[in-house]
């Protein structure tokens, strides 16, 4: 059933404004969106770090240098794979709008890529186990990502195929769309397939012994699976100024969700027997906590 104007009455329309000005500031609900996936996976870390026996305020420290080096992470993986959208003779947009950030374009591929050189480099300063880390923080990777794939309903952007679902998105024309056509709300459903991903890797650490980054695996293997197929339905030119670069039938993030996929199951297949300690606070605290607890070992650093 369509309404007098042409288009379906159910449908889920797109924000007529990203940007919001508090006063001369501009509020972008892009970056916006962003902050607020930070400051969740932040806060849900600190408290599974802390059940793990792990140092308050340690997961705060190390989420600096991740941020960092995960931001431009995300943008060198964009740029990388769009440079033809800033560079060359066919780009649509000056070099320079490379860096704005705000405009849409930030990898995941590459945030985790890059951020995971920060968590690195942070946990061996810091003395503590990078995989005990990663494990930590998987979920709320997760989480983090189903609130910023909102920023991209504000911004209208990697929007997927034309459908005549009742939930398809209505797009506007200055953002690619045509009158009386509705798309895949890809943003949608990779935000429900992230949250369902956080929630089923916390149950999965609750009930099986997942360590040694095999959490993280289980979130990158988990996270590619949905991206797989969700990337199938998008239409925005991927490597390309008018059409996305493919190979064999296949997008290029399809084809980095199926390496990482494989590298995933790869990596749980080789560390399935690995049980060895891992270092979840420095030795200072370990001793005073031992102390503590009557020279007794706390069973903190087993939970999940």
């Amino acid at each position: 059933m369509t309404s007098l104007t042409g288009m379906p009455l159910a449908s889920i329309p797109s924000p007529s404004v990203g940007v919001w000005h508090l006063g001369f500031i501009p509020i972008r609900a892009y970056a916006l969106c962003f902050v607020i996936a930070i400051a969740f996976g932040i806060w849900l870390s600190e408290r599974r770090w802390r059940a793990r026996g792990g140092e308050k305020g340690a997961i705060s420290d190390i989420a600096f240098p991740a941020v960092i080096f995960g931001l431009i992470g995300a943008r060198l993986y964009h740029v990388i794979t769009d440079w033809q959208t800033y560079f060359g003779s066919r780009a649509i947009k000056e070099p320079y709008r490379a860096l704005f950030i705000w405009e849409g374009g930030l990898s995941i591929w590459g945030a985790v890529a890059l951020g995971g050189v920060g968590v690195w480099l942070a946990c061996r300063r810091r003395g503590l186990s990078l995989g005990a880390v990663a494990d930590t923080i998987a979920p709320s990777i997760a989480f983090g990502q189903a609130i910023a794939r909102w920023g991209n309903w504000f911004n209208q952007e990697l929007y997927g195929s034309p459908t005549t679902l009742p939930w398809g998105l209505e797009i506007d024309q200055a953002h690619g769309g045509e009158p009386g056509v509705l798309y895949h709300p890809t943003f949608l459903y990779e935000s429900l397939w992230d949250a369902a991903l956080g929630f089923g890797l916390i149950l999965a650490g609750r009930r099986f012994t997942l360590r040694h980054g095999r959490l993280f695996a289980l979130y990158v293997a988990g996270y590619t699976l949905g991206r797989f197929w969700i990337e199938g339905l998008r239409i925005d030119p991927v490597g390309g100024v008018d059409h996305a670069v493919t190979l064999l039938g296949l997008r290029i993030n399809q084809w980095t969700s199926i390496v990482l996929f494989v590298g995933a199951l790869v990596y749980l297949w080789m560390t399935r027997n690995k049980d060895t300690e891992e270092i979840v606070a420095p030795a200072s605290q370990h001793k005073a906590s031992h102390e503590e607890n009557g020279g007794q070992d706390s069973d903190a650093t087993n939970m999940p």
